[in-house]
């Protein structure tokens, strides 16, 4: 067992007086006695949910193993280190592809399911955790279970979603869909308000499988909401071979200073809305550039500067959902803070059964800001009543500042979730929003 400051989250805080230990270190001798585990995977998280300072990580990337993979049916089984990309590297070729997916292919496959991550296919498709078969769950008391929606039922629905507060998470189970190629048919609409988003987004989620919007948030005045909407459905096969994926490329230096202000990000939007094709017409493209456009640059976070970036997410019922995503534009075009990743889409009426997913019928608003101290604060406080007011909820594990006040009233399931908390396990984040 060895300490390891450089462990962080996506979103640039570091591990504090955390020991690292391996996978099978641990389950050799599991005890709740010798202070609180957390398993960490690939630290995409943003915030402070796959941390634990003062405590150990479980270096979960160990288990790295394709078990099976029965490729007439579609269903593999793997361990929960397996990142996403391997995962698509195998079984697309096949004829395959993950039923959700979220926005960058670095995830493990453990940490898809503790998070109960969403993609753009919400609405049709719902979270992760649903198409989970099985998983194999360590205890601290040194037990095995497998779990699935018959088999130890509660703590099925307690670990999707719950963040890795339940247990180890070590095998998963994984039902796939069919796909024709590899490839997508994308169609690219501009809008120019809010109004014109939630229309084209209702009329798009009838059609397609996948439904995102981009906005340009900040554009004010006449041009205030406009952005560009993206839709697509998995290609059907061509006989021409699909183009091989791009290198990515490494974000070059460890900038000083954010590298996102108000004057980069507006010379940012006018390119990217340029950049994008005015013809509503279908375009065929890979799959990786609709699905992870940003896994392209390597370390794409460093532009945020020393202090990280602070991503925030909400989402609302649609009763109040467009006077909501509204007001936080708004507030946040007002406050001169400049959110480089605004993200808005539908989420359908698709439940998990995962006990603390994230996702509600209705709209998510997605916003990151460089991490700025006190103001940055400031508005990420306003931001979060919004989203209660209109009552809706703050995505956990994007979250490093929401307060317990906020997370309870996101979550008022949270003590029933509790109970199925293995008492060897904590994180930063648990006990930051259930302090008090």
């Amino acid at each position: 067992m060895k300490a390891r400051s450089e462990i962080g989250s996506w979103g640039g805080l570091k591990a504090k007086d955390s020991a690292t230990l391996a996978p099978e270190a641990w389950m050799a001798h599991p005890s709740p006695e010798q202070g609180p585990v957390l398993a960490h995977g690939n630290g995409r998280s943003y915030g402070d949910s796959c941390l634990n300072d003062g405590g150990r990580l479980i270096m979960a990337r160990g288990l790295d193993r394709v078990l099976a993979f029965d490729r007439e049916n579609g269903v593999v089984s793997c361990e929960a280190g397996v990142l996403l990309d391997d995962l698509l590297k195998l079984v697309v070729p096949a004829g395959w592809f993950p039923p959700v997916t979220p926005g960058t292919c670095f995830v493990t496959i453990g940490g898809a399911l503790a998070n109960d991550v969403h993609g753009k296919n919400h609405h049709r498709a719902g979270t992760f955790g649903r198409h989970v078969l099985a998983f194999e769950l360590v205890r601290s008391d040194g037990q095995r279970l497998t779990c699935a929606p018959d088999i130890n039922a509660g703590l099925f629905a307690a670990t999707i979603g719950g963040m890795g507060l339940t247990g180890l998470i070590t095998q998963v189970t994984l039902q796939l869909m069919p796909v024709a190629s590899g490839e997508m048919m994308q169609e690219t609409i501009h809008f120019d308000g809010l109004d014109r988003f939630f229309a084209i987004a209702a009329q798009s989620d009838a059609t397609h499988d996948y439904t995102v919007a981009w906005i340009d948030a900040l554009a004010s005045g006449s041009s205030f909401g406009r952005g560009v909407f993206f839709r697509a459905n998995h290609a059907p096969a061509a006989n021409t071979s699909p183009s091989r994926p791009r290198r990515s490329l490494p974000f070059p230096i460890k900038p000083p200073i954010p590298l996102i202000n108000g004057l980069t990000l507006r010379a940012f939007n006018l390119l990217y809305r340029t950049m994008q094709p005015r013809s509503p017409d279908p375009r065929r493209i890979a799959y990786r550039p609709f699905f992870y456009p940003l896994d392209r640059v390597r370390n794409w976070n460093r532009a945020y500067g020393p202090n990280g970036l602070r991503q925030f997410q909400c989402a609302i019922p649609m009763a109040d959902a467009r006077d909501a995503v509204e007001a936080m534009l708004r507030l946040t075009l007002a406050s001169g803070e400049a959110s480089f990743l605004t993200v808005l889409k539908l989420f359908g009426d698709v439940p998990s059964p995962g006990m603390m997913s994230f996702p509600v019928a209705g709209a998510t608003l997605t916003l990151d800001f460089p991490n700025r101290g006190a103001r940055t604060e400031r508005l990420l406080t306003a931001l979060d009543r919004i989203a209660l007011e209109a009552g809706g909820r703050v995505n956990p594990y994007k979250d490093a500042r929401m307060s317990p006040a906020t997370f309870r009233a996101s979550f008022p399931q949270w003590r029933d979730f509790a109970q199925h908390i293995d008492p060897g396990f904590s994180s930063s984040f648990w006990r930051r929003v259930t302090a008090g």
